[in-house]
């Protein structure tokens, strides 16, 4: 079951309190989960936590700490957001038992992240463009709000009662693109798109997030997001040479 399990990769962006770090930790371990990846977390304390989180050396000597959202997502091959808010560009949240059978298949290609958002505001728009999909836990509407440490430990639960199911291989002759590689391939595409004016200012942004929504759903692969990236470099070169786009800064 730990084999299933190597490849999913928990983010904390911007947590607020060490006590929920630690709660996560505990979560995390507790369901077989050993990659810990912070974004900008406001406390810190390896040795505080492990004095809540008892003997999470193992956890805590890979954790990872990170200023920036990209640089924890980079290598991600797909990423899931949690959160209950409902979003015009892309698929609704799904519950996560619904959902982790096919997370622990594309573990199996490359690392899967969790993406859990600060205690007070949860994921911004900015952070949920970056998710292939998104997870809400069902609760009772009247009072939806979770700790931190106990989303993930329902979470993390879900993927170890799936884990405990072989999950379906998944054959794809190349690996699929990593977020790293999709942000650069959305930077070229938005760059191509205004240099040939396909935008109007006020509609920019809810069409590079709906355009966003298309791609993650198509998950490609590398070969893929490359070509889509060399297309839209080729198009902004060509408008370059004949003078109709800014030179390269």
């Amino acid at each position: 079951m730990s084999s299933a399990l190597d490849n999913i990769v928990v983010v904390l962006q911007r947590p607020r309190k060490l006590v929920n770090i630690a709660g996560a930790v505990r979560a995390m371990k507790n369901m077989g989960l050993r990659r810990l990846r912070l974004v900008q977390p406001a406390e810190y304390s390896p040795y505080e936590i492990e004095g809540i989180a008892h003997r999470s050396a193992d956890v805590l000597s890979a954790t990872t700490i990170h200023e920036h959202l990209d640089d924890a997502l980079a290598d991600a091959i797909y990423v899931v957001g949690t959160s209950a808010r409902s979003r015009e560009a892309g698929a609704p949240p799904v519950a996560p038992r619904a959902l982790a059978p096919a997370l622990l298949a594309r573990a199996a290609e490359g690392p899967v992240a969790l993406l859990f958002g600060p205690e007070d505001n949860g994921l911004t728009n900015h952070d949920l463009d970056r998710c292939h999909a998104l997870i809400a836990i069902p609760t009772d509407p009247a009072y939806a709000s979770l700790n931190l440490a106990q989303a993930v430990l329902l979470v993390a639960y879900e993927l170890r009662m799936a884990a405990e199911v072989a999950a379906p291989a998944r054959q794809r002759p190349f690996r699929p693109a990593d977020a790293g590689q999709l942000e650069a391939l959305f930077g070229a595409l938005e760059r191509a798109l205004w240099a040939v004016e396909f935008f109007k200012a006020h509609q920019a942004e809810g069409m590079l997030r709906t355009l966003r929504s298309l791609v993650h759903r198509a998950e490609p692969d590398v070969r893929e997001a490359a070509l889509l990236k060399a297309m839209a470099m080729e198009t902004l070169n060509f408008l370059r040479r004949k003078g109709l786009a800014p030179p390269e800064e």
